[in-house]
């Protein structure tokens, strides 16, 4: 029996172990797409608790921010909502939340807690009930005195390169250029591009947001999807003078449908009179910003980053009491890659089309969008067209496993620029970490299988690529 969690941790093979130990693991982490608070970096923010840092919760305003991985959990452990998200008794939701986590057998989440235990507060033994208190407290001490334990002490421990950050086209970016001012902070952090509340005109506050987009390029007003588009291009320039390298798309399903412009501004119209607007006109509308912003993307050397088949916030008693991005969203079956090729096609008849990462929440569409990706790579960048890594309900062992499988199976798993927390965490670094395991492994049993030869050299590019140098090449770092 192997022991839990140890050096070898997920590595089943004298392969695997050479792979991750000589070759991935020391490797800087490029974490090109987050939700980690740019503010907060700055600021090396210094966290209350163990609680604070790991759950979050409700926020001083009203609103929730946190980590709904673990919200879920705990709700599935019939945690009562206002110890989930409550902040009154930090110790008991702790405790309640390791209740859960005993029960989590096959879930990532047991795992990750576990390794951020190990990483960053030397704790070796599994959390358990017997020990919660005793680890809550230890963590707490040296969260209130690690002269390392602050944001930017976190980021450093561990070997961040790149953070890409997501932010709203209205952002002032006031953080970043802080950020990009200041010279003790040794590690490159970026904003990326996510102009959703732009696209999606049937959403609400759409109205009131186009309000805002016109306030943030100098104008009173905008009348048209004409006037949207050059606002939001005039803004992806903004961003690209602050070094952005990415963008990022998290639409219900990706639409194409091109109808003349006139259509789309009676749609954009109807929006700004809060009129209903069909599912047509809405796709016409999406599809000329789509279009349009994929040109500049191009044009700045911007990868645009499409996440979709999510169904969100599908509580509509949680959705109101807590609002957006609260752990009440799953995922979503639609039948889009067709759409995604036409797009792809439309931005590459004129030569304009981005660098582009498809994610897809249905692991369903691992090989459609392995099979999409061959028809649009060129010579620009290898792996211009990319399968973007298991993404969120995916971002387990079987789910990573099952995602670089497909990959291989369909394309050049070589040219895989790797994972990414998709994180509101700052410890949630260990996530690469496990990814590295997990990849090291299934390579490592490809070689000792015979059906990969067992080429150091060969594997040593593969593996360093995946982990790191493929990523720092595609975002031009």
């Amino acid at each position: 029996m192997k022991n839990f969690m140890d050096d070898d941790f997920l590595l089943g093979n004298d392969t695997a172990k050479h792979l991750f130990h000589d070759y991935a693991e020391s490797l800087p982490i490029i974490d090109y797409h987050c939700h980690i608070s740019p503010k907060e970096i700055y600021e090396d923010k210094r966290f209350d608790s163990l609680g604070d840092v790991w759950f979050g919760g409700k926020q001083p305003d009203g609103t929730f921010f946190g980590d709904h991985y673990k919200w879920r959990l705990m709700r599935s452990n019939g945690m009562p909502e206002d110890k989930v998200t409550g902040r009154d008794d930090e110790l008991g939701r702790f405790k309640g939340f390791v209740d859960a986590l005993s029960l989590a057998i096959g879930n990532p989440m047991y795992h990750w807690c576990n390794l951020e235990l190990k990483k960053y507060f030397g704790i070796k033994e599994p959390l358990t009930e017997a020990n919660a208190e005793e680890i809550w407290n230890k963590c707490n001490d040296l969260l209130e005195n690690g002269s390392d334990m602050t944001v930017r002490g976190l980021i450093k421990q561990s070997n961040v390169a790149y953070v890409g950050t997501t932010d709203d086209p209205v952002d002032s970016l006031e953080w970043h250029e802080k950020i990009a001012a200041d010279p003790t902070i040794d590690f490159t952090v970026r904003p990326s591009f996510r102009p959703d509340k732009a696209i999606n005109i049937t959403k609400a506050g759409f109205k009131e947001y186009i309000q805002s987009l016109a306030h943030a390029v100098g104008r009173d007003s905008l009348d048209s999807t004409q006037d949207v588009i050059d606002a939001l291009v005039n803004r992806i320039g903004f961003f690209a003078a602050h070094g952005c390298v990415a963008s990022d798309h998290g639409l219900d399903y990706i639409p194409f449908r091109k109808l003349p412009m006139e259509v789309c501004d009676a749609a954009f119209a109807k929006a700004m009179k809060g009129e209903a607007v069909t599912t047509e006109e809405a796709e016409g509308y999406q599809t000329a910003l789509l279009i349009a912003i994929g040109k500049a993307y191009h044009k700045y050397g911007i990868a645009m980053e499409l996440h979709y088949s999510c169904l969100r916030n599908m509580n509509e008693r949680m959705f109101k009491a807590e609002g957006p991005d609260t752990g009440f969203d799953m995922i979503a079956n639609n039948s889009c890659g067709g759409s995604i090729a036409e797009l792809l096609s439309e931005l590459d008849k004129t030569n304009e089309l981005p660098k582009t990462i498809i994610f897809s929440l249905n692991p369903a569409d691992n090989e459609q969008i392995g099979t999409i990706l061959g028809c649009f790579q060129s010579s620009e960048v290898p792996g211009k067209i990319q399968h973007g890594p298991a993404w969120w309900f995916n971002d387990t062992k079987s789910g990573m496993e099952n995602q670089m499988k497909s990959l291989a199976n369909l394309g050049l798993l070589g040219n895989f620029i790797g994972m990414l927390t998709d994180s509101r965490s700052f410890l949630s670094y260990t996530r690469h970490d496990y990814f590295r395991r997990i990849m090291c492994n299934v390579i490592g049993e490809w070689v000792e299988n015979g059906e990969y030869p067992n080429d150091d050299a060969a594997l040593k590019r593969i593996v360093e690529g995946i982990s790191y140098y493929n990523a720092k090449r595609y975002f031009g770092l």
